[in-house]
């Protein structure tokens, strides 16, 4: 790929996930630089001249009254990095990583940080050498912004804390940049605040999510279209007129995709003279559900494609215009994760929603009860066999485990700092809750996908329509039918692979 010039102003979520999973090179755009240069002016300004600032010429928090000058000033980048970086937990992933690395090298090319251009250099050449910074995912309350993730990672631009090899084993951060042949540097005034004040922790983690959601509710479209061909369902309830009736635009979108995934089936045409007036809920409002899923993806990507593109740390640096030397640095609050930590727990109770609703499809393919022209559990032999029995138990667990996660975390808050920080977002709690929400869901769905190739085989030699015809067999490429009991976890592990690499989801292209 040719690479990324970064400015702090277009960078797009795609870009971030290319640069994040797809290894693309990261520079630091021509004209950024010289936003970056002039704003580092007016700080280098501001100490020469003693005069008070926070985090540049003081303490930080509770600290702020502290005076700090000459030689502490450097002291205090490399104590706040040190002191800071308090997180604990599982790490975070190295694609988790690197798209922190790149958000928080965009939001400082903004030219409100009062940073030197050679900062965002060294996280670009960490990025472009594979530098994977060990950052824990806990010890974040989102306010003011992910000060103890972001501190992790930028201990390594100093030649300390530690980093992963490509073997997933710890080494010293100063030993991975020696690798990599990048020079650690000496952090200025205000630029350890720069590098840890922000919201790059949730965002990395919501941005992956929000990507990841989008095709998720393609392939729930795709799949949901097979279970209801298989269980004789009715396509009458996506008829464009119903929904142009109620003109919300994922509830539109989903109908749409429905309709395309059922025509031509001959399953449909079996049985379009029955006596059947109206399916379940489950059946008969996926557009409704699932739209309402696309349109809250919708709004949290606005939010997320502000964030990116938004300066967050603290204080802020404000060039004079017309290019005259000088400016105004000036303290505020754009570190708060509340406008992302809202987003991020609507994005959970939207996931929740799409595993729920997917559940109960599974539940309608395997229950005797309620899957007419199938067999008990969808098995050969039921009785001898269980089939799909205890799949069912699995979705059923991770649903129920949604609900309890989906609770929102942006509801509480927790006073810090000696009550300096007094109202913060927990916005990083709910980009944790959210990664395993998306798990869960992703595999919900994949089960209810392995179990709907099982109950058209069930079907043949009846098909449903091509595009379904094409989703079965991508689920037949890595997953066998069930001819007998069998093994299955690995089947889906392989049908979530399928997901999330969009292969079912191009179907509706």
């Amino acid at each position: 790929m040719h690479a990324l010039h970064i400015n702090g102003n277009d960078l797009t979520l795609e870009e971030v996930r290319e640069v994040a999973i797809s290894n693309r090179p990261v520079l630091l755009a021509p004209d950024a630089r010289v936003a970056v240069t002039r704003a580092r002016s007016v700080v280098d300004l501001l100490v020469a001249d003693n005069k008070p600032a926070y985090a540049i010429t003081t303490g930080v928090g509770k600290l702020s009254d502290v005076r700090i000058a000459g030689e502490q000033i450097r002291e205090l980048q490399v104590n706040l990095l040190r002191s800071h970086a308090v997180g604990v937990g599982e790490p975070l992933s190295s694609i988790e990583t690197r798209a922190m690395m790149v958000l928080r090298a965009n939001s400082l090319s903004k030219g409100h940080s009062g940073i030197r251009p050679v900062v965002i250099d060294t996280l670009c050449e960490m990025l472009n050498r594979g530098v994977s910074p060990f950052v824990p995912s806990q010890g974040s309350v989102g306010a003011s912004g992910d000060l103890a993730p972001l501190a992790h990672l930028a201990l390594v631009l100093i030649g300390e804390g530690e980093c992963f090899d490509e073997k997933r084993l710890r080494v010293p951060g100063s030993e991975a940049l020696r690798r990599a042949e990048i020079s650690p540097i000496v952090l200025e005034a205000k630029e350890a605040v720069s590098l840890i004040n922000g919201t790059q922790g949730m965002l990395a983690l919501g941005v992956l999510a929000l990507l990841a959601a989008e095709t998720l509710v393609d392939s729930a479209d795709v799949i949901s279209s097979m279970t209801l061909d298989a269980l004789h369902g009715t396509d009458a309830a996506f008829d464009a007129r119903i929904h142009n009736a109620r003109p919300h635009p994922g509830q539109i979108m989903t109908a749409t995709n429905l309709r395309k995934m059922l025509e031509g089936s001959e399953l449909r045409e079996s049985h379009r003279n029955c006596g059947r007036v109206q399916d379940a809920y489950s059946l008969r409002c996926i557009p409704q559900v699932h739209g309402a899923v696309r349109d809250t993806l919708t709004h949290c990507r606005g939010i997320m494609e502000i964030e990116v593109n938004s300066a967050v740390d603290n204080p802020l640096v404000f060039t004079n215009d017309r290019n005259e030397q000088g400016g105004e640095v000036i303290s505020g609050g754009n570190f708060h994760g509340e406008p992302l930590a809202f987003a991020l727990d609507f994005l959970g109770i939207a996931l929740s929603a799409l595993a729920g609703i997917s559940e109960r499809r599974l539940e309608r393919l395997v229950n005797p009860a309620l899957n007419e022209g199938l067999p008990p559990f969808l098995a050969s032999g039921a009785g001898l066999n269980c089939g799909f029995m205890m799949p069912q138990v699995t979705a059923a667990a991770l649903v129920s485990e949604n609900k309890i996660l989906a609770h929102p975390a942006s509801v509480d808050s927790i006073t810090t700092s000696g009550n300096k920080e007094d109202y913060v977002s927990m916005g990083m709690t709910a980009a944790l809750k959210l990664k395993r929400i998306m798990e869960n869901t992703r595999n919900v769905i994949a089960i209810e996908a392995m179990a709907a190739a099982q109950a058209l085989d069930c079907l043949a030699p009846l098909k449903t329509g091509k595009r379904g015809q094409a989703a079965h067999a991508a689920i037949r490429s890595v997953s066998s039918t069930m001819e007998k009991d069998r093994v299955m976890y690995e089947d889906f592990a392989r049908i979530a692979e399928l997901i999330s690499n969009k292969t079912i989801a191009d179907v509706l292209r």
